[in-house]
């Protein structure tokens, strides 16, 4: 019954809607008089709010204008209107002037207080601690995408100046249009030049919004599946990041031009502003994504914002788990329709319990098929879909979808042309008429999950973390000269971070987000940076051989992923690695945990006080090999000497080339001592010792093999000795001082 509401509604506002057929007859006048009228409104609410330092440049504009009107028109009513706006705002400013100094905030002392040092953690629902300088510094960094700045959005920002004495155009310039919109463009047009009463919102509906020419079907599957949900849960979501605001938190057109989006991305909330030009064709129809319902604009200027952020609408394309999470911050999750390692049956229930209580917003993409494929099936190739509902009916899972282009549905089981599953009985269950829908492709269709199991590759969920009562983010950088190149090996320079959590059940799970950031278009183009995270259960001591991982992590080329974490009753340490294959660039990102319980979370300490670096080699005479051989003592030997009143503990870490196996040995001078470090391991060895008493002590570093000869490699600078090098690292805690 809801959806045939919605789809009445829908089709009512259809046949009426022309707006993008010619442009506007508005006159000029009619247009600078709503101008005024806005700006005149924007003075009153600084006002109202005890911020005059804003409304006193406002009530001079209005002044201005309305003489300058008052000049230009021969309207009466429009006259007498200017005449008594002018009159109010001169009395306005008149008495904000005479006012004592002390009673006005200067604009330059509120600016001071909430400068980018002063941002508190990206969201109030994760942490209330500031940022760390470091993380400062990270979110600062990657604020510039694109060659824009898009800085972290504060709560001043709502203050933001959207009322000017002129249309309002971005200082960033056009955004690039794609080569389809280039081929047909003729104009950039704002919505009062396209309809005479242009609106920011009709009735929020997902049947309304319309992709054209822009490649960015994920993005408009997202915007129509959070208008799904705002309207079927009565919840802003989707609107709510749209500026500026009445005080009910609507959105609403703001003659002047100017807009402000709320858009999540690169750790945090950012804002983005926009003007309002859009691309028009020769045929009179917008190039960009629309709704159609009657002169409604937020589904164009939400794409516009977007698009700016990826660089322009030649966009490089996307999936729906990044643009939900932009649009809304809810947490993306991406399950793979081709994986044996999925129970479906759990995944369409999840996500049914999920729908019906509002916690998730959820998306299907297809894969590659055939042209001949897909039309039999009535699918689009590598495309999104918007899932607008999901049901258990008679025995059967059904799934209702859309398809963002408003035509071409499926044409398999549960099609409006099935005529062998549809019975009566079932579509009353549904509130659905087969027959009625058959008459007009609006591009939404029932599908099986089966036929979604086959057809379709990935489902996206975005799921509400408000689900969650504790979270934490951080933010961080990962220098690309930190660690190998590759991790197979070594992981003991890997950003690493101790995770400790008291849990009263057994199947208690925490989930941990990572998120790369991305600053340029061909990065998330061509997203060569394969990222995760791993977890060992080490007590939340740092690790260092890739092996005996608690919870596995996959790595890949999105910006997002997401590891959920069993962490059984009782209290638990984990250590979270972040790794990356074939690290080459230094890489930024965020680390955001959900929980039920409560939990701490920390950069793994430095526990070592004393560090020394030294490179020797081993050559054909000193490569004695193993602990086993009857050359061993041929290999080099370093004097160790620990000067300290208890005992220590020491890191000793040799690299070399990943061809050779090698091993090492800690044996007092006097033989009464003697550790190893077990297992030769291939190209790193990280040796821990705990509790070495003071003395004198001998290192023997080792290949397994007798007479083989290898070099260990340094990031630092040290002595060489023969020909072949290799480095030991030497880490010392309680030990003030060794030799």
């Amino acid at each position: 019954v809801h959806q045939y509401m919605e789809r009445a509604e829908y089709l009512a506002n259809l046949s009426a809607n022309q707006k993008h057929s010619k442009l506007s007859s508005q006159c000029p006048q009619q247009k600078s008089f709503e101008q005024i009228q806005f700006v005149l409104s924007q003075a009153l609410t600084e006002d109202e709010n005890g911020k005059q330092f804003n409304a006193l440049p406002l009530y001079t504009d209005v002044v201005e204008s309305c003489l300058k009107m008052c000049k230009e028109t021969s309207d009466e009513h429009i006259k007498s209107k200017c005449n008594q706006w002018a009159k109010m705002a001169v009395e306005r400013a008149e008495l904000i002037k005479n006012s004592k100094a002390d009673v006005l905030t200067s604009k330059q002392d509120v600016l001071t207080k909430t400068t980018f040092g002063n941002l508190m953690n990206s969201q109030k629902s994760f942490n209330k601690k500031k940022l760390s300088p470091s993380e400062i510094e990270t979110l600062r960094l990657t604020s510039y995408v694109n060659g824009n700045v898009y800085h972290p959005m504060l709560d001043i920002d709502i203050n933001e100046q959207f009322a000017y004495k002129i249309p309002f155009t971005d200082p960033n310039g056009l955004l690039t249009l794609a080569p389809k919109q280039q081929s047909r463009f003729i104009s950039w047009v704002r919505p009062s030049d396209i309809c005479e009463n242009p609106q920011m919102i009709f009735a929020v509906s997902s049947l309304s919004i319309k992709q054209t020419i822009v490649s960015d079907c994920s993005f408009v599957a997202s915007l129509a599946i959070s208008a799904a949900y705002e309207r079927q849960f009565q919840r802003k979501l989707i609107t709510s990041i749209i500026f500026p605001q009445q005080k009910d938190g609507t959105p609403f057109i703001n003659p002047c031009g100017k807009y402000m989006v709320k858009l999540h991305f690169n750790g945090v909330a950012r804002k983005v502003i926009i003007d309002d030009l859009l691309p028009m064709g020769k045929d009179g129809q917008l190039l960009c994504s629309f709704s159609q319902n009657c002169n409604e604009f937020w589904v164009s200027l939400l794409e516009k914002a977007y698009m700016k952020v990826m660089g322009g609408y030649d966009f490089p394309g996307s999936n729906s788990n990044i643009d939900l999470n932009a649009l809304t911050g809810w947490i993306p999750e991406r399950a793979s329709l081709k994986s044996k390692d999925i129970s479906f049956d759990v995944l369409f229930d999840r996500m049914l319990n999920g729908l019906e209580k509002g916690d998730v917003l959820i998306t299907a993409a297809t894969g590659v098929m055939s042209d001949a494929e897909a039309d039999r099936a009535g699918l689009v190739p590598t495309h999104a879909y918007a899932v607008l509902n999901l049901k258990k009916v008679q025995g059967k899972r059904l799934c209702l979808l859309k398809n963002p282009w408003s035509h071409l549905r499926w044409k398999g089981n549960y099609s409006d042309s099935d005529t062998v599953n549809w019975t009566l009985s079932l579509e009353n269950a549904l509130g659905y008429n087969r027959e009625k829908a058959a008459q007009n492709d609006n591009g939404v269709f029932w599908i099986n999950w089966e036929s979604v199991l086959r057809f379709y590759d990935v489902i996206y969920m975005n799921w509400n973390p408000k689900l969650f009562t504790y979270k934490y983010t951080l933010h961080a950088g990962w220098n690309a000269v930190e660690g190998p190149i590759k991790d197979a090996y070594n992981i003991g320079d890997n950003p690493q971070y101790r995770l400790e959590v008291d849990s009263d059940s057994d199947d208690a799970i925490i989930w941990i987000l990572l998120t790369r950031h991305i600053t340029n278009r061909d990065d998330f183009a061509d997203n060569k940076e394969f990222i995760t995270i791993h977890v060992y259960k080490s007590n939340g001591r740092r690790v260092y051989y890739p092996d005996g991982k608690y919870l596995e992590g996959t790595k890949i080329n999105s910006p997002h992923y997401l590891a959920k974490l069993k962490v059984g009753s009782g209290r638990s340490q984990f250590t979270i690695v972040v790794s990356q294959y074939e690290k080459l660039n230094t890489i930024y990102y965020s680390l955001k945990v959900f929980s039920n319980m409560k939990f701490t979370i920390g950069p793994v300490p430095e526990i070592y006080s004393s560090k020394k670096k030294i490179t020797m080699s081993w050559t054909k005479q000193s490569a004695g090999g193993s602990l086993n051989s009857p050359s061993y003592e041929n290999n080099p030997k370093i004097l160790l000497e620990l000067i300290s009143n208890t005992a220590s503990n020491l890191l000793i870490k040799i690299e070399t080339s990943r061809k050779y196996f090698a091993g090492v040995e800690l044996r007092s001078v006097d033989s009464s001592y003697r550790k190893n470090s077990g297992e030769y391991r291939c190209g790193f060895v990280a040796f821990t010792i705990e509790n070495v008493p003071p003395g004198n002590y001998l290192i023997i570093p080792a290949t397994f093999l007798q007479g083989q000869e290898g070099s260990f490699f340094s990031r630092s600078s040290s002595f060489v000795c023969n020909e072949i090098e290799y480095k030991i690292i030497i880490k010392s805690e309680n030990c003030k001082l060794f030799k």
